[in-house]
């Protein structure tokens, strides 16, 4: 099976540093800061959307310019990596053993992906990836799309497995199925809106699911 993780709030634990380095950046370019809840909200799509959407009144220039601020403060916090959440590692390395091609697909962009990924053992083990500035954003599902292309998947032959409801809508959109994860940034109500196969607490549950699809 073809299993496509979202990274942020789903793989790594992130979102605080996230929320810091966005209220940070507006401080940098001299806008109000957001609250931590408006930020979470938007955590997964590409970065110029999800500041498009915080702050309505900009610009396409001053998107552009906050966007820069806000990469550059992430950027200097991330010279101490999140932590994965518990289960990960074993989880993704038992995933991976048991034949399951493993991706990603993330509302990071290839550069910050690719730095994330230089620090991490748990790197190799995915095939492929998609960044959202190599596609389009989540919700869109063409990142999803491409990556079964890529990996000689049908999408009803994949699992999407991610926090946000821009996860579970992009499967959806291509009759994928999916897994949403509770410990993420979006309310488990939101997740069950998309009909995920699962809202899982704890990414170990992700084994037993796995399992139970293909028997």
């Amino acid at each position: 099976m073809l299993i496509i993780f979202d990274w942020d709030g789903t793989i790594l634990d992130s979102s605080d540093k996230i929320v810091a380095c966005m209220q940070a950046g507006a401080r940098e370019f001299g806008v109000e800061e957001r609250g931590a809840e408006d930020i979470r909200n938007i955590i997964g799509l590409e970065l110029s959307i999800a500041i498009a959407s915080l702050y309505p009144a900009l610009s396409a220039g001053e998107i552009e310019d906050l966007r820069a601020a806000y990469v550059r403060s992430f950027i200097q916090a991330d010279r101490k990596p999140c932590q994965m959440f518990a289960g990960v590692e074993e989880s993704l390395i038992a995933l991976k053993a048991a034949g399951h091609d493993l991706c990603v697909a993330t509302g990071k962009s290839r550069r910050g992906l690719d730095r994330v990924f230089a620090d991490l053992t748990i790197s190799p083990l995915f095939s492929a990836s998609r960044c959202a500035d190599e596609t389009a954003s989540k919700p869109d599902p063409l990142m999803l799309a491409e990556l079964c292309a890529e990996r000689g998947y049908a999408p009803d032959a994949a699992l999407m497995v991610g926090d946000t409801e821009y996860d579970l809508e992009m499967a959806s959109r291509i009759a994928m199925p999916s897994v949403g994860v509770s410990y993420g940034v979006h309310s488990v109500d939101r997740l069950k809106n998309w009909q995920p196969l699962a809202v899982i607490d704890r990414f170990a549950e992700l084994l037993p699911l796995v399992a139970s699809l293909d028997s």
